[in-house]
């Protein structure tokens, strides 16, 4: 975030100049700072740097995640590694799109709990900036410093407080002064001791656990003893015990492999030499010894490597997901020092252990050297050894503070919508509960009242005892009518207690669990490319899936297969790439089979294989010299050259396989392999290449990472001619900024790459420029001299090196540009028309150029050419702002919500099925629909959102982005992702979905109702922070339209239900009450209360809402507008339950009534209408579930009548202990007919209003799931398709 004042306040003091030698090159440069916080593009590239606004930084702000590459010192010859591409997510330095206005101090940015407001934040957020999620702290955290700049290694390490020293082979001396933790790492939650106290104090976090403790603590109380004091706690223990159980068996496998994993053993120098050692004794400072395809036991600073540069080759699989191999570089200062049998010293000064996996910041004396340690030189925790023989490495970090432990978070809980629906019933079922308890006082203080008189003389209420003896005349249990009335008011809270029912949420937990498992079992789920299942990572949120509105879908590996294919290049203004010269690389090596570069290509051919343009091909074997030729020979050498891309020979030693963490660079190494510059070799400190079949040998000077700032990537190469070279490659928007134009060829030239460049984005194709310059001796020792001192910087390292960068990157000589496409996934076209019918909007936030999204939009059906476009591309607020009010009188868009509400009513009015509409009214509303919302999409890029995200212009955004059909969000950073997410989020009711693969989505993930990752090439970190995650963008139509539609009409009537079963029992205690003297006595046991949500009426409940299906998977697939019914709330809703209520009370005194009105004239006692009054709620609620079930299985069928055979079973058992009051009532009434025609009456009474009321509706104002369900059981396809209501 940026305010508008400086963030670093000027140094006190300029650091002393001083003369430097650096390496051969006898060179005079000041030690001046660089640290820059905030600078413009122009001045970056013209490589200005002004002192005077060198200011202090606050520890407290955004920590950058971007890092040098960890050269080594140029003292000696000029040996470099490999670093992996990583962006930087510093908001102050690099934001392209920041998200407040520079020019508005004062104002904030809330998105929901994120406030952001001149620059400090509060609230602990995550964000996730460039493809690096990490935590921004609330400016309480401690660590509050300020940091000064000096260029003077010496001055940049850190203070005693600040940094860590780890003094190698010497973990004694490293642990003394500071308490380091050990490497015994705990993911567990509980001990023996713990887990009772610690597992309840969270379970009672919901509020429904302590309103029945509260019910369980009032039965204890011997005048409010309702039912038995142990039966009373039966429900509440029951739940928590079962709760309890599944916490203590997950914590149990978590004690299980921490066990196996503190206990491995590793080798450890001790004594002189390499002895196992366990994992959880390892200590910071020892040093340990890895081989091939073990485990790194903690994070660890390489030393040594069996490769003789001081490669090791890693696999961060377990860390980050990704499969491609990185490299780690041992310093060439340790990597010839021999471990066993000698004397090590040496010291590191790092920095405190953070959770940011993608930067390290230390310094290491050894030996009398003292340089810089980065990312490259640092191996994590969970990483395993590949293609090399072993390593050797210093601990810095052990156990919980290795940067796997900080990051093991789980994703943000979520709560269901329709959960918190449930709140507002249950605030209506709390409301009734209090209305009959207070009936029941009142009616008990009025007859007390009445029969005031003769209180002495009966049973219960008498004031004193009669009886003859000791006792007599002492007070009875009698509190006087105010206390009586009020005790009757607590024991009615007992006696219909679950009215507000407890089974409801283990039941809710229960059916989820098991939708969660068929979702994962789904076989048309499955990624064979992948090899991975869908997964559930949250059992909150199921029924979610049926209510989404909106969907926000990143591009880049989501819509597309993030796998480059390079396809076309523009060499020196011409374009090559075209189909019609495209040849196959082994017809190529067959018809010059008789040249001899062609049987060394052969030899080294790369994986895979691309097709060659021929002419392109015929160029660069030419043997000619002219400008053309070399400029193409510049441009494959760039491609080979400039990346970070690890070339592994395979086992036939034929071939060569490319691994990079980019897919980008991959595609262009491979293309520059086929074309003759096949990277065969890559060390620390050169590069080899074979230029059709002659090895060419470049010494790597340096190389500067891409920056998502600067957007480019650039190399400097020493020839074997000792010429220095420059090669540079980056997005078009900062290239041409900092390319010379050629006069001379009337800048042709140029322009003809930059039409080159349109037209591959409106092919949709992927584009970086290429570009390149020669240094002279004067401008290699400034830079050298620069670089060396931003590299071995501790502070402000990628400011400075990103300034070193703009000295070199400037008067380039253009070369041309690569375009890399990226195809669509399988099925995206079909899954995004089939959303879009279902009635949810889809939107793309991307990162690409515009060209290139609005033109895979086109292909992926997201737009369509009869679309009206609104493109905002705005360069400040007041451009934006009227840009967006033009768009909104041109297409007439209403403001506030009131415009979003009239369009939700239109597409609902224009899409609801009616058999008396005519087609002159559909035709007319389906056209009002088209001029809507159909003919309008919305297009917008970052830079305008930088203003757009103010409190004052979302809301104008807001209104035109709900009228139009499909939004494009184009060069968006990760944070404005999550932001516009929120702009619908927090200003409506619809439920939002969030799909992506990379890191860079996310926190859009986080921020949308339920987030979605893709199992893709950019890691698993999308698929961490998800609550779903599967392999394809196709597999998002069944999950939502089959699935979520499953999950919510179950989980919906799954709560009615609930709420149904209990009230009609509470109920029917209420009607017996008011006939007993308001005296909350109970004709039922106290087992049969319990028994009867526990046992009797919850096992059918769980399975229906685990198996029952409205409709066929074929059906919801077919007809994609049967969604809709999750939009309107059709299965759950208030008017719903005010209907099941209603049911409800009727279906009460139909219990209570028929068999008093049967046994009338008999002389049954109160136990025996108590278990038939209990055997009929039984009977009648599952009767009422069995003519809601639309599939019925054998399951099914079990469920149901099982529980009715297992409460008669009960009952039997029960009704058969002597010392009970209802001992042997069931014998007696079985045998009697007046007892199996009052169950009949009670259910045939009971059930007839709901099954004429369903029978009417369904034949007069029948709803789409109803008449599609009709024409699927009578197997009639051809039946018009129903649209959403």
């Amino acid at each position: 975030m940026t305010s508008g004042e400086p963030l670093l306040p000027f140094s006190d003091s300029q650091p002393p100049k001083r003369i430097r030698r650096i390496g051969s090159f006898d060179c005079l440069c000041l030690d001046n700072s660089l640290a820059l916080s905030n600078f413009d593009e122009s001045r970056i590239n013209s490589g200005e740097i002004n002192e005077d606004q060198v200011k202090e930084e606050e520890e407290d702000d955004l920590a950058p995640l971007e890092f040098a590459f960890p050269w080594k010192p140029l003292k000696k010859p000029y040996r470099s590694g490999v670093r992996r591409q990583s962006y930087s997510a510093d908001l102050r330095y690099h934001q392209p799109f920041p998200l407040a206005c520079p020019t508005q101090v004062q104002k904030k940015l809330v998105w929901g709990s994120m406030e952001l407001a001149s620059g400090k934040i509060s609230h602990s957020v995550p964000l996730v900036q460039s493809g690096t999620p990490y935590m921004v702290h609330d400016q309480s955290v401690k660590s509050q410093r300020v940091w000064r700049k000096s260029m003077q290694l010496e001055d940049n390490l850190f203070n005693e407080v600040d940094s860590r020293l780890i003094y190698i082979d010497d973990p004694r001396r490293t642990n003394e002064k500071y308490e380091f933790t050990g490497n015994e790492i705990c993911t567990s939650k509980y001990t023996i001791l713990t887990f009772l106290p610690k597992n309840l104090f969270i379970q009672f976090h919901r509020v429904a656990y302590l309103y029945f403790l509260a019910i369980a603590a009032l039965n204890q109380l011997p005048p409010l003893a309702v039912f038995g004091r142990t039966v009373s706690l039966f429900p509440l223990l029951l739940v928590l015990a079962v709760t309890a159980v599944k916490d203590g068996y997950e914590d149990w496998r978590r004690h299980r492999s921490d066990c196996k994993e503190n206990n491995r053993e590793a080798l450890v120098l001790q004594d002189g030499a390499f002895q196992p050692k366990r994992w959880k004794d390892i200590e910071a400072g020892e040093v340990v010894k890895i081989f091939a395809d073990d485990t790194v036991p903690c994070d660890m600073i390489l030393l040594s490597t069996s490769d003789i540069s001081g490669i090791a080759y890693i696999q961060t699989m377990n860390l980050d997901g990704e499969s491609n191999l990185k490299t780690r570089y041992a310093r060439q200062e340790t990597i010839n020092t021999e471990f066993e049998g000698f004397s090590v010293s040496g010291m590191i000064r790092c920095e405190q252990p953070n959770r940011n996996i993608y930067e390290f910041t230390a310094n290491m004396e050894f030996n009398g050297h003292k340089f810089p340690l980065t990312q490259s030189n640092i191996v994590l925790r969970g990483c395993q050894l590949k293609n090399t023989e072993w390593f050797i490495g210093v601990v810095v970090y052990a156990g919980q503070e290795t940067k796997a432990m900080l990051n093991s978070a789980t994703s943000p809980a979520k709560r269901s919508k329709l959960e918190s629906y449930m709140n507002r019933e249950t605030f209506w079922l709390s409301v009734f509960l209090f209305v009959m308890c207070f009936v029941v006082a009142l009616g008990m203080g009025l007859w007390l009242v009445r029969h005031k008189e003769q209180l002495d003389s009966l049973p219960y209420y008498r004031k004193r005892y009669f009886t003859m003896g000791k006792e007599d005349s002492k007070p009875y249990k009698y509190y006087g009518i105010p206390m009586e009335t009020f005790f009757s008011f607590l024991s009615s809270i007992i006696v219909f207690q679950i009215m507000i029912p407890i089974s409801l949420y283990i039941t809710m937990e229960l059916v989820r669990l098991g939708q969660s498992y068929f979702m994962i079992e789904d076989k048309h789920m499955y990624d064979s490319a992948s090899d991975s299942q869908f997964q559930c990572r949250s059992l909150n949120i199921n029924e979610d899936l049926g209510q989404i509105r909106y969907i926000f879908s990143d591009k880049t590996g989501t819509l597309t297969e993030n796998k480059m294919e390079f396809r076309r290049a523009s060499i020196f203004g011409k374009d090559y790439g075209d189909p019609e010269h495209m040849v196959n690389l082994f017809q190529e090596t067959s018809a010059t089979a008789s040249r001899g570069e062609s049987v060394c290509r052969r030899k080294w051919m790369p994986k895979p294989e691309i097709n060659v343009d021929s002419k392109l091909m015929n160029l660069l074997q030419s043997g000619s010299n002219n400008e053309e030729k070399q400029t193409a020979h510049n441009f494959f050498l760039t491609l080979a050259a400039c990346n970070t891309v690890i070339p592994i020979l395979d086992n036939d030693m034929e071939t060569i396989n490319y691994q990079g963490e980019s897919p980008d660079e991959q595609a262009l190494v491979s293309a520059a392999s086929t074309y003759g510059y096949i990277l065969c070799e890559r060390t620390s400190g050169h590069i080899v290449i074979d230029v059709h079949g002659e090895k060419l040998r470049l010494e790597v000077l340096g190389l500067h990472e891409f920056d998502s700032v600067c957007k480019r990537m650039s190399v400097v190469i020493k020839f074997p001619d000792s010429s220095v070279k420059v090669l540079v490659k980056g997005a078009d928007s900062s290239m041409f900024s900092i390319i010379t134009k050629d006069i001379e060829s009337g800048d042709g030239f140029w322009h003809e790459t930059q039409d080159h460049l349109i037209q591959y984005s409106l092919q949709g194709l992927r584009t970086l420029v290429i570009a390149t310059r020669d240094l002279t001796a004067a401008e290699l020792e400034e830079w050298q001299c620069k670089y060396e001192d931003a590299s071995t910087s501790l502070t402000e390292r990628v400011v400075k090196l990103r300034q070193t960068a703009a000295l070199i990157e400037s008067k380039l000589s253009l070369l041309g540009a690569t375009a890399i496409e990226d195809k669509l996934q399988e099925g995206v076209p079909e899954t995004i028309e089939s959303l879009r019918q279902a009635g949810i909007k889809v939107w793309v936030l991307t990162g690409d150029k515009q060209e290139t999204a609005i033109s895979i939009g086109l292909s992926c059906k997201l737009l369509t050419t009869d679309m009206q476009r609104i493109v905002i591309n705005g360069t400040s607020e007041a451009e934006c702002r009227n840009l967006l009010a033009d768009a909104k009188v041109k297409y007439g868009v209403n403001g506030r919500n009131g415009n979003l509400k009239s369009i939700i009513d239109a597409e609902s009015n224009c899409s609801r099925l009616s058999c008396d509409i005519s087609s002159c009214e559909k035709l007319h509303m389906d056209a009002f629909e088209k001029k809507v919302t159909s003919s309008l999409a919305l297009v917008i890029d970052g830079t305008s959102l930088v203003y757009i995200l103010e409190k004052d212009l979302a809301w104008e955004l807001f209104d035109l982005a709900t009228a139009c059909r499909v939004v494009l969000c184009c060069r968006v950073a990760p944070l404005q992702k999550a932001g516009i997410v929120d702009l619908i989020k927090s200003r409506t009711d619809d439920m939002t979905l969030a799909i992506g693969d990379g890191a860079n989505d996310v926190s859009m993930i986080q921020m949308a109702d339920v987030g979605v990752g893709l199992c893709g090439q950019e890691g698993r970190q999308a698929v961490m922070a998800s609550d779903f995650a599967m392999g394809q963008f196709r597999f998002l139509e069944r999950l939502l339209l089959v699935h979520g539609h499953w999950n919510y009409q179950r989980i919906a009537y799954l709560v009615l239900y609930n709420f149904y079963r209990n009230a009609v029992f509470v109920l029917m205690l209420f009607w017996y009450i008011l006939c007993t003297a308001f005296s909350t006595t109970s004709a039922l046991t106290d087992w049969s209360s319990v028994l009867y949500s526990v046992i009797y009426t919850s096992v059918p409940t769980v399975i229906v809402g685990v198996y029952d299906k409205d409709l066929s998977h074929k059906t919801l697939l077919q007809y994609p507008k049967l969604y809709g019914v999750g939009h309107r709330h059709e299965a759950y809703n208030m008017r719903l339950f005010w209907i099941t209520m209603v049911d409800t009370l009727w279906q009460s005194l139909v219990l209570f009534y028929v068999p008093l009105l049967t046994y009338r004239e008999g002389t049954i006692d109160i136990w025996s209408l108590g278990s038939l009054w209990t055997i009929a709620v039984v009977v009648l609620v599952n009767m009422h579930l069995a003519m809601d079930i639309h599939c019925w299985a054998v399951i099914t069928h079990a469920a149901i009548w099982g529980s009715i055979i297992i409460a008669y079973a009960c009952m039997v058992i029960v009704d058969s202990i002597p010392i009970l009051p209802n001992y042997w009532t069931i014998y007696h009434l079985a045998g009697s007919p007046e007892y199996w025609i009052t169950i009949l009456l009670i259910i045939v009474i009971g059930i007839l209003p709901r099954l004429l009321f369903k029978v009417v509706h369904q034949l007069f104002w029948p709803s789409d799931i109803q008449i599609a369900r009709e024409a699927e059981i009578l197997k009639q396809p051809s039946y018009d398709q129903p649209t959403a209501k």
